[in-house]
């Protein structure tokens, strides 16, 4: 897998999922596993609707000539 998030969506998409899973935690809920998904694709830097749609926060590398 080819990572298709930069650093800072990385960052935004665990900090989220931790925000999330926690909220539901804190209420008892099930849905706290929601969270895991943004967090798991924070870490290892792959988002596979990302990779559908064809987008990319990466930064795309100057070549020069």
């Amino acid at each position: 897998m080819k990572s298709n998030e930069s650093t800072t969506d990385r960052v935004i998409r665990m900090f989220l999922g931790v925000s999330v899973s926690m909220y539901f935690v804190y209420h008892n809920s099930v849905w706290a596993l929601v969270g895991l998904i943004p967090f798991v694709t924070g870490v290892i830097g792959f988002c596979p609707l990302y990779a559908v749609l064809g987008i990319s926060t990466l930064k795309k590398e100057t070549q020069e000539g």
